[in-house]
C-alpha cells in the first residue's frame, strides 16, 4: 500500500469509514494477534485482547498524530492493552491442577499461567513480515513455544520490551515512546529480559527443515516408541537439558531422568489402554492430538496435544497441553470415537 493510499484511508477513516479502517488494519491483525499471544500466552486472552485494541484504535483514531506509523500506533495500543490484561490477572487467584497419577519430583514448580498451543495455519502473516534491524531472534524462533514459555517467567513491562526491541526490531527510543518511559530504563529491563531467557533457552541447533525427510524420520522414531510406550526409546530422542511441561499444571521436568521418570509414570497410569494420536503442527513445530483408548470399546478419550520443540536431530522439550480442550482449535476430534493411529507426521 502507497503512503498516498494510506494517507486516504486515513482520512475516510477518520470521518467514521468503518470500511477504510478495516482495509488499513486487516494487514496487520495476524502480526497483532501474536503479538499479543507473546505478551499473554494463551490464543484465547490474545484474541480478546485484539479486538480490544482495534476497537480502542477505531474510536481514538482522531488523535492519532501519524508521527510515527500505524502499525507502530497500533503497536503501543495493543501493549498497553496486555500490560493491563496482566496486571488484572496477576490478581486473580488460578488454580494448579494436578496428573491423576502418582508423579515424581519435578524440577521445579513455575508460577501460575495458562500457556496454550497457537495452529500453524493462524501463521501465514509471517511470510509478509519483517523484523527490524534490531532485531535479535529469527521470525522461526520467535514463534516457537519454548520461547513463548520463556518470556512468560519474564515481568509484563521485560516481557513487553524484549518483544518490541529483540522479536520486532523496535529501535530503543520507539519502545521507550510506546511505553511512556526512558531510553534507559528500555536498556535496563532488555538487559534483566536477556539474561533470564539466557537461563530458561538453552543453545539451540538448527531444527530440520519442517515437514523435511529429516524431520519426518526424527518423527516417526518418537511415535514408533511413544505407541509401543517405550521410555527408554523416547528418552534416547531428547537433550541432556530437555524439558518436558504439562500446561496448565505448574510441574516442569528438566533433564533425561526427570523425564524418564515422568514417562514411567505415566505409562503406569495407562497399562493396558493403548495410545493413538493424531498429526498436526502448532507454532510452526510438529504436535499431536493424543488419545487413550478403551481397550473393551475401541473407543478413544482425548488427553491433550503434545507439542515437540526440535533443535538439531533430537527434542528439545516437550509440551503435553493437557485435556481435551486444546484440540478444538486445531481441527482435531473431542468426542470419543477412535481416530486412525498415526505413523508419520504432516
Amino acid at each position: 500500500m502507497t503512503p498516498t493510499m494510506t494517507m486516504a484511508l486515513l482520512e475516510r477513516a477518520s470521518r467514521g469509514d468503518e470500511a477504510a479502517f478495516r482495509e488499513l488494519t486487516d494487514p496487520v491483525r495476524g502480526e497483532l494477534e501474536f503479538h499479543c499471544y507473546r505478551m499473554l500466552g494463551s490464543r484465547q486472552d490474545a484474541e480478546d485482547v485484539l479486538q480490544e485494541t482495534m476497537l480502542a484504535a477505531w474510536r481514538s483514531l482522531g488523535t492519532f498524530e501519524r508521527r510515527s506509523s500505524l502499525r507502530t500506533w497500533l503497536y503501543r495500543i495493543a501493549t498497553t492493552r496486555c500490560l493491563n490484561a496482566l496486571r488484572d490477572a496477576a490478581r486473580r487467584p488460578r488454580t494448579t491442577p494436578t496428573p491423576p497419577f502418582p508423579i515424581p519430583e519435578p524440577t521445579r514448580l513455575a508460577d501460575p499461567q495458562w500457556l496454550e498451543p497457537y495452529p500453524e495455519d493462524r501463521l501465514s502473516w509471517l511470510a509478509d513480515t519483517t523484523p527490524g534491524p534490531a532485531a535479535r531472534y529469527e521470525s522461526r524462533e520467535a514463534v516457537e513455544i519454548t520461547f513463548i514459555a520463556a518470556l512468560q517467567r519474564l515481568s509484563g513491562r521485560q516481557r513487553a520490551v524484549l518483544v518490541l526491541r529483540d522479536v520486532l526490531g523496535f529501535h530503543a527510543d520507539e519502545t521507550a515512546g510506546m511505553l511512556d518511559t526512558s531510553v534507559g530504563a528500555v536498556k535496563s529491563a532488555l538487559k534483566r529480559a536477556r539474561a533470564t531467557l539466557a537461563r530458561e533457552m538453552p543453545e539451540r541447533l538448527a531444527p530440520p527443515a519442517p515437514r523435511s525427510v529429516e524431520e519426518r524420520e526424527l518423527l516417526a522414531h518418537f511415535v514408533e516408541a511413544f505407541l509401543a510406550d517405550d521410555v527408554a526409546g523416547m528418552v534416547a530422542l531428547v537433550t541432556e537439558h530437555a524439558w518436558f511441561r504439562m500446561p496448565p499444571s505448574n510441574l516442569e521436568y528438566q533433564g533425561r531422568a526427570k523425564i524418564r521418570a515422568l514417562l514411567e509414570a505415566v505409562a503406569r497410569f495407562r497399562a493396558g489402554q493403548p495410545s493413538r494420536l493424531l498429526a498436526t503442527r502448532a507454532n510452526g513445530q510438529p504436535a499431536y492430538g493424543m488419545y487413550r483408548v478403551d481397550p473393551a470399546s475401541g473407543l478413544a478419550r482425548p488427553t491433550g496435544l503434545l507439542l515437540l520443540s526440535l533443535t538439531g536431530r533430537r527434542i528439545g522439550a516437550l509440551t503435553w497441553f493437557v485435556g481435551a480442550a486444546p484440540l478444538a482449535a486445531f481441527g482435531l476430534p473431542s468426542d470419543p470415537s477412535a481416530p486412525e493411529p498415526v505413523s508419520e507426521a504432516v
